[in-house]
């Protein structure tokens, strides 16, 4: 109701609110084209624009702080003191020491020096070093953490076992055995197979006997064959004789 009174009053007077005036909008002129480059103008921005390099492949450029790491007289001693363990040794054990106090590591030593058995240590920088330019490059994995070697010229697997119970800190993970890599339950199937020197007298009874077979076959069969010949001879023989016989009774008789 005060709307529709101030209305009524301010039209009367001549003034209008903004919102009831009528206001004429016009067409704007637009002055401000973009005109057309110069073809010169043209060919120069083309020549001159910005052309991002493209993603090179990784490692196609080395880099250039690239360092090259020169070992030092140290570690080209142990390889070669670890080159001559695997050329020398038949057996080669990787086990893990864990947390075993000096009297145990003591101990296990001298269990094993009763077989033959010896503990070498090396570090596992110098390892993975000579292992990957080696054809045991996959006995790299296993040294991580405190390990120990476990080397025999012989392949004393029953008497390394025997010992490694006695020392459940000490945890066997693979070996190299003969030139072949095996694992923990390799080596256990490995121990349980029999030795080389009870192959070899299976082997050598097994061949006695085959020999003595074949030298009774062929003692038996020209014997059977002359016993044969013999009784068959002997049976041609008795029809003829009992022919002969009453012939010679009746000539000779007067």
């Amino acid at each position: 109701m005060a709307a529709t009174l101030c209305g009524k009053l301010l039209t009367k007077t001549g003034w209008l609110h903004p919102q009831t005036q009528c206001v004429r909008h016009m067409a704007k002129a637009v002055t401000r084209h973009r005109r057309p480059l110069h073809i010169i103008k043209q060919k120069l921005m083309a020549v001159t624009e910005y052309i991002p390099p493209k993603r090179l492949a990784v490692g196609a450029y080395p880099p250039d702080n690239l360092k090259v790491e020169v070992e030092s007289s140290l570690v080209l001693l142990l390889k070669t003191e670890v080159k001559k363990v695997f050329q020398d040794c038949k057996m080669i054990a990787v086990v893990q020491n864990n947390a075993s106090t000096s009297e145990d590591m003591l101990t296990l030593r001298h269990r094993l020096r009763k077989h033959g058995l010896t503990v070498k240590f090396f570090p596992n920088q110098v390892m993975r070093s000579f292992l990957m330019d080696s054809k045991f490059c996959n006995m790299s994995s296993l040294f991580l953490g405190p390990m120990v070697l476990i080397v025999s010229k012989q392949g004393k697997v029953k008497e390394m076992l025997s010992a490694l119970r006695a020392s459940p800190q000490m945890v066997l993970l693979g070996a190299c055995i003969d030139d072949t890599l095996l694992s923990a339950q390799g080596v256990q199937r490995y121990s349980k197979l029999p030795s080389v020197t009870v192959l070899q007298g299976e082997l050598v009874s097994g061949l006695t006997l085959l020999t003595s077979r074949t030298a009774s076959l062929l003692q038996h069969h020209p014997a059977h064959l002359a016993a044969l010949l013999g009784q068959h001879a002997k049976q041609l023989e008795a029809p003829i004789a009992a022919t002969v016989e009453p012939g010679e009774g009746a000539v000779g008789s007067p």
